[in-house]
């Protein structure tokens, strides 16, 4: 994407991890970011911040509910009316739990299935609207690792991404020649408040260094990144392993 001007971004999961790790580099370098989410104080608190690494006032928030679809139009309305349009839309929001813990609790299986899934589809299905009504823009989704390939540890968790990955896949088939970009940041383990209390890995990602790649992917319109992108030949190898290996190994 070239950049004549600062983009006018909406993004949905500003408010902390690597949402806001995001927002901060789009703002400190002054694209426009107007934050989505369900706190309202963590909303204004945002708005703030990114006014104080975009050196101005920040360019607003909205409410907007994962669990509550009714509120995605609404939301991307007042970022269109607030920014004067649309260039980009990044989606973070998420949940995380888990696996022992979602065998241990359907209703907890159910609404992250729900939201990481069905919903986030549902959200990019607005934003997808909205995007192609103004000639094209990107859409810049994370999804994750976990849906490479079925693995014991993220069995349900992994479903969820690994169908959000095929959707994003296929919305860039569909509509890449009417200009709209897809951008899918599949990361791997990266310390955000996300994955605190479970153990690191030596090439676990600091959310600032993920920050920058997705950024870079924005401007390239990149359809896939793997970040940090020690993880590109990692799962390349998990990809390949023959199913004998995977039901013995325990990642």
């Amino acid at each position: 994407m070239t950049r004549s001007r600062p983009l006018r971004i909406a993004l949905f999961g500003a408010t902390s991890g690597m949402g806001r790790a995001v927002a901060r580099q789009l703002a400190t370098r002054g694209d426009q970011v107007f934050v989505l989410g369900i706190d309202e104080g963590e909303l204004s608190r945002s708005v703030a911040d990114l006014g104080v690494h975009g050196g101005g006032v920040g360019a607003g928030y909205a409410l907007c509910d994962l669990a509550a679809p009714n509120t995605f139009g609404p939301a991307l309305a007042a970022a269109i009316a607030a920014l004067g349009g649309l260039d980009v839309v990044v989606v973070t929001a998420a949940i995380f739990a888990t696996q022992e813990q979602l065998e241990r609790d359907a209703a907890l299986t159910e609404r992250l299935l729900t939201l990481d899934f069905t919903n986030t589809i549902l959200f990019c299905e607005e934003a997808k609207k909205c995007l192609l009504a103004a000639g094209g823009g990107t859409l810049c989704v994370f999804s994750s690792v976990a849906g490479e390939r079925g693995r014991k540890p993220v069995a349900i968790y992994g479903a969820a991404k690994a169908g959000l990955s095929r959707y994003l896949e296929a919305l860039d088939h569909k509509h890449h020649g009417e200009g709209l970009r897809i951008v899918t940041v599949k990361p791997g383990f990266v310390k955000t408040a996300m994955t605190a209390g479970l153990k690191a890995p030596p090439f676990a990602g600091e959310p600032d260094e993920v920050a920058a790649q997705v950024v870079r992917a924005i401007d390239r319109g990149t359809p896939v990144i793997y970040a940090p992108i020690a993880w590109r030949p990692i799962m390349a190898v998990i990809r390949r392993l023959p199913r004998f290996v995977m039901r013995r190994v325990g990642f």
